[in-house]
């Protein structure tokens, strides 16, 4: 792909001239342009894209023939032979899946009479490798979702989807149609849409998996009980904007890890960013070497047993969250010293934190360029971002409020919802998935 394309929107030109760089190129059907690209990057995920493919042929069809399912296979230039023979398998597959209309199997036959337009981008063989600097899975899809920009029929006045899934994901039969109606009437810019991760037949991968899913629904309930903006789930196989919105926020980012977090961050703080229900992604439950944090790691380290997984941040650094968000976010107009005044009354954990992230400099800074409300309450939500607010839950873990024991965190966030199921624990229960199960399910219900 070149770096100059005339024949693009003057806003997707321009933000493929200053951000793009680099020879990949898609391979994918040419008889059409697209309204939704679903971007999945992918890394030694052979039999794992045969599985998401069969997954993809059971959802309804509706909107097939205006969707590229894009995969972006992937390895750095050290990558052992193994992972890249296997992409190069994965690439010889999807070739073929491409430019013929037979298949050599029964599952590449049952994907070729779906309708599903697939394509892929070579960022795997020779050159085309990632560099080992910046080479993971923000690069991936990051390649994938700029080379996306250039394959969307502008000429269509459908909203421009880009949706981001992983190779070793399945999905609902609805996922497709559910995620574009959505957005298309309700006019989203950016949204996620519902994700659980399946349950292990393995005892003790279960409880890891159960373990780490209430780790992450915990959190992002705390935060809605704070009322935060940022109380979002950022995974990176639920995440979806409008092309739009991914060229306001300047595109993905080429971070190894939590290259989600901070997308979804840059959204956020954009747009008010909608969660799509009624239909779910279904993370891979497995161990994993691909990131240096995530599920995959999550799971080898409560495998691993080297430390106490039974752990969440204290219910009452929420609380604290929730008395600060009150007073930052007034209307009401303060000084720095009033601001810092209430944060020591409300905890002196938030008024070091606040001390130690120059909450003085930036607040004067930040009054002295605002003219409006508007503008006061859009920075305000900027300063005190996602990041920052788990650093501020972080710091609070570490300088005063501890953490709590896991099902006792839980059924206290629950009971603030009305919700608790009333944690008594038998002798069994942290060997005993069924028991922690009901849980994760009522965590599922609301978070």
């Amino acid at each position: 792909m070149n770096t100059v394309l005339t024949d693009l929107p003057a806003d997707v030109q321009k933000y493929l001239n200053k951000y793009f760089s680099g020879n990949w190129t898609a391979e994918y059907p040419v008889t059409s342009f697209y309204n939704n690209i679903v971007v999945i990057p992918a890394i030694k995920e052979y039999k794992n894209i045969l599985r998401l493919l069969d997954s993809l042929t059971r959802c309804d069809s509706k909107y097939f023939n205006e969707t590229l399912f894009l995969f972006v296979i992937n390895n750095t230039i050290s990558a052992s032979d193994e992972t890249r023979l296997d992409n190069l398998n994965t690439i010889q597959y999807l070739k073929h899946l491409i430019s013929v209309n037979k298949g050599f199997d029964d599952t590449s036959n049952n994907i070729l009479r779906s309708g599903l337009l697939i394509g892929f981008i070579d960022a795997s063989t020779g050159e085309l490798a990632l560099p080992e600097k910046d080479g993971g899975v923000g690069l991936a899809r990051k390649i994938g979702m700029d080379i996306a920009l250039t394959l969307f029929n502008y000429k269509s006045s459908k909203n421009k989807l880009l949706v981001c899934l992983d190779a070793d994901c399945t999905v609902d039969p609805n996922y497709l149609t559910r995620i574009v109606d959505a957005c298309r009437n309700s006019n989203y810019s950016a949204a996620y849409v519902s994700f659980e991760h399946p349950m292990p037949e393995d005892i003790d991968s279960r409880l890891a998996i159960i373990c780490y899913e209430i780790f992450l629904r915990y959190y992002v309930l705390g935060l809605m009980y704070a009322r935060s903006g940022y109380a979002i789930h950022t995974i990176g196989s639920t995440m979806i904007c409008d092309h739009e919105s991914y060229i306001k926020v300047e595109g993905m980012n080429k971070k190894k890890a939590a290259e989600d977090f901070y997308f979804m961050e840059k959204l956020c703080k954009n747009y008010r960013v909608h969660k799509i229900e009624g239909t779910k992604v279904y993370p891979s439950s497995r161990g994993s070497w691909r990131v240096p944090f995530g599920t995959g790691q999550r799971v080898n380290r409560h495998l691993s047993n080297v430390q106490n997984e039974y752990l969440l941040y204290s219910p009452e650094s929420f609380e604290v969250l929730k008395k600060w968000l009150e007073v930052f976010n007034s209307l009401d107009k303060y000084s720095t010293q009033e601001y810092l005044s209430k944060a020591m009354s409300i905890h002196p954990s938030l008024y070091n934190f606040l001390l130690d992230n120059k909450f003085e400099e930036n607040w004067n800074r930040i009054v002295e360029n605002c003219k409006t409300e508007a503008q006061l309450a859009k920075q305000k939500h900027s300063w005190f971002d996602g990041f920052r607010t788990l650093k501020l839950i972080h710091y609070l873990r570490d300088n005063g409020l501890p953490q709590v024991e896991m099902y006792t965190a839980a059924e206290t966030l629950l009971s603030k919802f009305g919700k608790g199921i009333g944690f008594n624990p038998t002798d069994d229960f942290y060997s005993n998935p069924d028991k922690q199960l009901p849980y994760l399910e009522r965590l599922r219900e609301l978070a």
